[in-house]
């Protein structure tokens, strides 16, 4: 029997695509692509260096989809892949795919401390790409 419709992933990525029109995969992050404000940059590297893990990196990652939109989160990493992009800073750095990056371009990762409470927070997500973040057309949420 063929094997019709199993994904065999590539070898290795290859960085550079030759040809008209063409560009270069570029591994590092700016701040244009993903701002990481100082009160973010400060409670992420506090949180790396209080780890007793042998961590490397924080991965910023999404999940989920459709009429329930997208989940952004974070996780400790320990390994880089060929698909990452990073933004270094002083005691640690942050991984990006580059399938994640097209959902985070332009967005801001901020940490709040509020009365209570303290988290990350994910701002202008979609800013580049457009869009809200949620869907309208499949009738599943009643539109």
């Amino acid at each position: 029997m063929e094997n019709v419709g199993i994904y065999t992933p590539p070898l290795a990525a290859k960085t550079v695509v030759s040809g008209p029109g063409s560009a270069t995969f570029e591994p590092s992050l700016t701040v244009s692509d993903l701002e990481v404000t100082q009160s973010a940059q400060d409670k992420l590297y506090e949180i790396v260096s209080q780890t007793d893990e042998d961590v490397s990196a924080i991965r910023i990652y999404i999940s989920g989809g459709g009429c329930g939109g997208l989940s952004y989160g974070m996780t400790f990493t320990e390994e880089k892949s060929d698909f990452d992009t990073i933004l270094q800073f002083d005691g640690f750095k942050v991984l990006v795919d580059v399938v994640a990056l097209n959902y985070l371009k332009g967005a801001q990762i901020d940490y709040i401390q509020e009365v209570g409470r303290e988290r990350f927070v994910f701002n202008n997500v979609f800013a580049e790409t457009g869009g809200s973040g949620t869907c309208g057309g499949c009738g599943a949420a009643g539109g």
